[in-house]
């Protein structure tokens, strides 16, 4: 309950300094936020971070995509008996499912040496 009342509080308070603020100062800093975000350096990290993250996301639905295609031949198999092709499957996907795997465990080791390279003081992670 008391968790409940200092949220009231806390939203009464805020509700009260906002519009003793106005629409004005909300209009000011609106302003200043969007000076800031579309500052040359900003952007650059903008693009340098959608970038990767198109790049990275990428490489497991390709994987899927190409474990996928790999079952589906493996199935189609016209000179085979219906167990060979599913021994073929199974293999198929065994294979497919460990390229997943790998694109996953690529794409965290990607996103780590990120975050390590971003890091101010160049400190590796513990």
């Amino acid at each position: 309950m008391k968790g409940k009342v200092g949220l009231v509080i806390g939203l009464a308070a805020g509700y009260v300094l906002g519009t003793r603020a106005g629409r004005e100062r909300y209009e000011q800093i609106k302003e200043q936020a969007l000076k800031v975000w579309n500052l040359d350096p900003v952007q650059k990290q903008v693009d340098r971070a959608k970038d990767f993250t198109t790049s990275t996301a990428m490489a497991i639905p390709g994987a899927v995509w190409n474990g996928a295609v790999k079952v589906t031949r493996a199935v189609q198999g016209k000179d085979a008996t219906p167990g060979q092709r599913l021994d073929a499957a199974i293999k198929a996907g065994k294979d497919g499912s460990e390229d997943v795997a790998k694109a996953a465990e690529r794409s965290v080791s990607n996103i780590e040496k990120k975050i390590d390279d971003a890091s101010p003081d160049g400190a590796k992670k513990s």
